[in-house]
Formats: C-alpha cells, structure tokens, sequence
C-alpha cells in the first residue's frame, strides 16, 4: 500500500501544475495584448475583453470541478483514515488480550522456580495452611494466601478455558472481519488511483493543446516584429544615410576645414580671439615673437657673461686668502719650532745644574758627618 501511495500524484501537486498553467497562459495573452502595438495605440481591445471573459468563465469551471474533486478525495481519504485508526486499536486490544492470556496461560506459579520452596506436598502430614478462603490464619505476614491458590482452583480453570474458547472464536470472527474491511479499503483505494490517473491524462491533454496554442501565437507574433524590425532598420540606414551626406556636404562647405582666419575674430576687441576656431598666428606675430626671442638671447648671453666675470673675481680672492692663510701658517710653526728649541735648551741646562748639585751633594754626604752636614747646608742655604 505504501509503495502505491507513492507512485499516485498528490492533489498539492495538481493544484501547483493547474495554477503554474493558468498562470502561464494569462501571462501569454498578457504578452499578445501588451506588445500588439495598433491595439495599444489606437485605443481599447474587444476581442482581449471577450477573451478574458471566456477566460474567467473558463477559470470558474476550473476551479468548481477542481473544488469538487479536492472535496470527494478528502471524503475518501478521511473514511480511510477511520478505517486504518479502528483497525490499529482493534490491533493494539488484540495484542493486549493475548499477552493476558499467554500470561494466564503459561505463566502460572506452577512453573515458578521457587515454587518447591512452598510445595503443599512437603508438609502433607502437617494440618494445612489455611483450611478455607477465609481462613483466619491466613495473615498478611503468613504469605499462604495468593492470587490464583484458591480452593475453587477447578472450576475457575473450567470457567477460564471457556473463556478463553469464546475469545478465541471471537477473535477468529474479528480476524475476519478485518480481513473483509482490508480487501474493501484496497479496493476502494485502486478505484480512487484509477480516477486520480484519468484526471491527470485529461489535465495533461489540457495544458498539451494550450501549449500548442500559445506556441503558435508566440510564432506568429513573433514573425510580424521580425518583419517591423527589417522595415524600421531600412527606415533608419536610410535617414542615416541622408544625415551623414547632409553633414559632409556642410563640413565640405563650412568655415572649419576652409580655416577661415576671420571667424576666429572675438566680438570682445582685436586683440582677443576664439579659441574654439583659431587657426594660429600671422606672419607678423611670428615676427614680433622671434625678435622678442633673439633679444632675450641676447639679454641671456650677457647675464652668463657677467656671472662668469663675477665667478671669476670670487675665485681670484678665494686664492689670495688661501694663500695669506698658509702663509700666517707656516710663520706660526717657525715661531713654535723656535720656542720649542729654547725651551728644549733651557731644560738641558737645568738638567745639567741637578746632576752637578746632585753629585756635589752626594760626595759631601760621603766626606762628612751627619750633623756637620746638615749644619753646611743650611749654611749653604741661607
């Protein structure tokens, strides 16, 4: 069932397909009335407005039949729906009602693992732990009453197996039943396929025969602004033509390549011109230029000769002063060479009188007491 809800066009994707085709025709005969140049110029379009009218009357048909199908599919697909959530409960109650019984069934305290541990046959000989159902010993910390351990354990499982027959049956009656509902709804399911399908081949047809309409009108529309277009590109070389001969003949005629001097004259005075029209100057202008030309190269040449006399003056007392300042130089080292002689003589004669002292101090030192010594040359001193 799910691989055939995929295969099956939703009915969003059909309304998406419908209004993507009438939006495209609307668009087509928009075009047609929009670039029909007569009909535009000239004033109002009967034949669009009778068209429009068949459109809209078209549309509304559309749309009903539309709405109607929509509104049968979601009856069909809200009775399916019904039907596929009552079969999931019935399911789910199933399932529910066969976990008890499998529970009831075979998960009785017999097949417990610890049920030795509270085996009635072990104490046989002792008096039985509860003589009835309300047996007053029978407390809570006793643990000798459970669920399922009672004395009329018989005749409930009788009842129980009775039971569990009629669900059985009851189940097999539903089972079938389901079974009817299913092959109903798949049948249901294919007739709603099968008209899905045609309504899908007659919207297919539809939007194939006003494809084929459209083209056709985009080609015939398309023809006529071809031929416009060679006839006003003929028009227009033609007047391009006539233009440009039009222009030669006046620039051929005209002041400009002529190079009239005179409309070069500004209205402002003689001595001004246009600048946009002047031709350049005459003879006797360049003639003024070229004599104002030489006198400034004269003017030019006796500047450069005056700057090189003056060069020339500045060099001589460069030289002069140099030459006084070697020789202020060499007379100032003759003059520390000879203060450098006396007084290299002067230490020598003083270097001689310590020696002489010296050793004359150093034999009375030899030759005489020490008292006496010192007594001589305080004399000698003084």
């Amino acid at each position: 069932v799910g691989s055939q809800t995929m295969a099956v066009a939703l009915p969003k994707d059909l309304r998406q397909d419908a209004s993507l085709a009438k939006r495209r025709h609307a668009e087509l005969c928009r075009q047609k009335r929009i670039f029909n140049a007569r009909n535009r110029i000239i004033g109002g379009d009967t034949e669009a407005w009778d068209v429009q009218v068949h459109d809209q009357k078209i549309k509304e048909a559309t749309e009903k039949a539309r709405h109607e199908t929509f509104a049968a599919e979601m009856r069909q697909n809200d009775k399916i729906t019904c039907i596929l959530e009552n079969r999931i409960k019935r399911d789910r109650k199933n399932l529910c009602k066969a976990i008890s019984d499998f529970q009831q069934s075979f998960q009785k305290p017999e097949t417990r693992r610890e049920f030795d541990l509270s085996d009635p046959l072990a104490l046989k000989k002792d008096l039985p732990a509860r003589q009835s159902d309300n047996d007053i010993r029978n407390t809570i910390s006793g643990m000798q009453k459970f669920m399922g351990e009672d004395l009329n354990f018989h005749e409930r499982k009788k009842f129980q197996e009775e039971q569990n027959r009629e669900w059985s049956l009851q189940q097999q009656r539903e089972w079938k039943n389901a079974r009817a509902e299913q092959k109903c709804a798949e049948a249901l399911y294919t007739e709603t396929r099968l008209q899905f399908d045609e309504a899908a081949k007659h919207l297919q047809k539809l939007e194939g025969t006003t494809r084929k309409a459209v083209c056709a009108s985009v080609k015939d529309f398309n023809k006529s602004q071809a031929i416009e277009s060679v006839e006003r590109k003929k028009r227009e070389k033609k007047q391009e033509q006539e233009d440009n001969l039009t222009e030669i003949t006046n620039l051929l005629r005209g002041d400009l390549l002529s190079e009239n001097p005179q409309q070069a004259a500004s209205s402002f005075g003689p001595h001004r011109v246009v600048p946009d029209r002047w031709k350049g100057m005459t003879q006797e202008q360049l003639e003024q230029i070229r004599l104002v030309q030489k006198q400034q190269v004269q003017e030019k040449l006796r500047l450069q000769e005056e700057k090189h006399q003056r060069d020339l003056d500045w060099d001589r007392r460069r030289i002069q002063g140099a030459r006084a300042a070697l020789l202020f130089e060499r007379q100032q080292r003759r003059q520390q060479r000879d203060l450098r002689r006396a007084l290299d003589s002067s230490n020598l004669s003083l270097a001689k009188e310590q020696r002489l002292q010296k050793k004359y101090m150093n034999e009375v030192y030899t030759n005489q007491p020490t008292g006496d010594y010192f007594t001589q040359f305080n004399t000698g001193s003084r």
